[in-house]
């Protein structure tokens, strides 16, 4: 994690995190990393909707159409936190962790990751099936890879920008 933070800090990229499955446990691991202060802002743990919607301004609509696990919660989520936070990126993660809130479309284990930088957002989808703290730890895991992957991608494009 720490060459990514470096990689973002060179760049003078910011980054914030919103959180719904994780509960806070991908920030915890970013701001364990020394230096971690020269890139991340902060974050929001926005576990009900009403914080989504009220913090992060993910759209009633969205949610009642969608879900709060879904790629397009996910997607609002990042865009949401990147906005509020005034940051250069926004990385979020919305899932089931369980055991239990399992719905029959929607089983423990789905989650969605999601990068949200100033030219789009990067959505992923995953299937966990360990136990809830496995599960949570495999979110956070996924959008790191998922923000690795964006930042190290644009690194070789032409633009200067996220």
């Amino acid at each position: 994690m720490h060459d990514l933070l470096e990689v973002l800090k060179s760049r003078r990229l910011s980054l914030a995190v919103a959180e719904g499955d994780t509960g806070g446990l991908l920030l915890a691991g970013l701001t364990a990393a020394p230096g971690s202060s020269a890139v991340v802002i902060g974050g929001v743990v926005a576990y009900a909707d009403a914080l989504k919607t009220e913090l992060l301004e993910v759209q009633p609509e969205l949610l009642r159409e969608h879900g709060a696990v879904s790629a397009a919660a996910a997607r609002a989520m990042a865009s949401g936190v990147r906005r509020l936070a005034r940051a250069d990126i926004g990385l979020a993660t919305t899932g089931i962790a369980g055991p239990g809130g399992a719905t029959p479309t929607k089983p423990v284990g789905l989650a969605f990751v999601a990068v949200a930088t100033g030219s789009g957002a990067h959505v992923r989808e995953h299937r966990w099936t360990g136990e809830r703290a496995a599960n949570r730890q495999a979110s956070a895991d996924a959008a790191l890879a998922l923000l690795r992957e964006v930042v190290l991608n644009h690194a070789t494009e032409q633009s200067s920008t996220l």
